[in-house]
């Protein structure tokens, strides 16, 4: 089973810049998006079972999962209460033999203005997590707009306690998911410079000054069927690219 996940920042942006080619050609079961940025379905990868989560705002966050086997049950909020309970920013299908969360965890903003309201809100969602745990194992793929740790994001001294996505508050609610949940991806690599969004500014993604907040994060039980857990950054059409992983 290959499942992709992509920040795609604008579904109707990333449809003109290859998102259908690109997708086809991985083939994925299961292709999860975040900030799909629209307020009804839009029509792409037709063959695939369609579950959207859009949020009130217009043109702002919201989620979508693509998927070839349909699931036993869908649910679109973890009953969290606050500003961004209606943004579209979550998507959690069950399946036989797992659960699959799509998130769009909230930025914590420019001057900070959001974190401890995104604190909060990983205090809250790692319960929801581990209550759907207790009855299957569980993927978690998404952007988490957070960088983990040094390795994650390319000036790290310059953005630490400064900068959203890498304060100390937000390291440790993903230091809190790893203690439940495997970094997929650092199961297959531990190089440096490996990064999952780049700013659009300053010709940042040519030179590859980047931030690793993209995940696929597994229950602990799933460890011996992760086959591959990858990034592909030669994949364009958004800020960030998609990344994935591959199961048996």
């Amino acid at each position: 089973m290959k499942i992709i996940s992509w920040n795609v920042n604008g579904i109707r942006a990333a449809s003109k810049k290859g998102f259908e080619e690109s997708m086809k050609k991985q083939n994925a079961d299961i292709i999860c998006l975040q900030e799909t940025k629209i307020n009804e379905k839009h029509p792409v990868l037709l063959d695939y079972e369609q579950i959207w989560s859009f949020a009130e705002k217009k043109g702002y966050s919201g989620t979508a999962i693509f998927t070839k086997e349909k699931p036993l049950n869908i649910e679109k909020d973890f009953l969290h209460n606050g500003p961004a309970s209606n943004e579209g920013r979550m998507i959690s299908l069950e399946f036989k033999e797992f659960y699959l969360v799509n998130v769009y965890i909230p930025n914590s903003g420019r001057g900070l203005v959001r974190l401890e309201y995104r604190a909060q809100w990983d205090k809250d969602f790692l319960t929801y997590l581990k209550n759907l745990e207790k009855k299957k194992p569980v993927i978690l793929c998404g952007d988490l707009n957070v960088a983990h740790k040094e390795i994650d994001l390319a000036n790290p001294k310059s953005n630490y306690n400064k900068t959203a996505g890498y304060t100390q508050k937000e390291i440790d609610g993903m230091n809190n998911l790893q203690e439940n949940f495997i970094d997929t991806f650092r199961e297959f690599n531990k190089e440096p410079e490996q990064y999952t969004w780049w700013s659009y500014m300053f010709n940042a993604r040519a030179k590859n000054i980047g931030w690793r907040i993209d995940y696929f994060l597994i229950s602990k039980k799933l460890k011996s069927r992760l086959k591959n857990a990858f990034i592909l950054p030669e994949i364009l059409g958004s800020d960030h690219c998609p990344v994935g992983i591959e199961l048996k």
